[in-house]
């Protein structure tokens, strides 16, 4: 896998195929670190939605290797979803600050 830090991840699902993904953003909540995805595959981009439905992954760190794992609890994920949606609007208010 490569660098979680790069705005571009390949990842591989079960079945061994390779999935590119944006990084949107990387945070920590309750402890443990997360990262928000956008896919980038043709294939996986529905067309006809002007919004991309990100996936949330935590991860999970291993020796030196990272390792994603797809958030499938609910309340774990709306946690997620809303420190998210939280530190968006917090940067959206600095880039407005930073206009005036």
């Amino acid at each position: 896998m490569t660098d979680l830090r790069e705005d571009l991840v390949t990842l591989v699902d079960e079945e061994g195929q390779e999935h590119s993904f944006m990084v949107l953003d990387i945070l920590m909540v309750n402890e443990q670190e997360y990262a928000i995805l956008v896919p980038a595959d043709e294939g996986m981009v529905d067309a006809d939605e002007e919004e991309q439905e990100a996936v949330i992954f935590r991860i999970v760190e291993n020796d030196d290797e990272q390792t994603l794992l797809v958030v499938e609890d609910d309340d774990e994920w709306q946690a997620v979803a809303a420190a998210w949606e939280e530190q968006a609007g917090i940067d959206d208010e600095e880039d407005e600050d930073d206009e005036l």
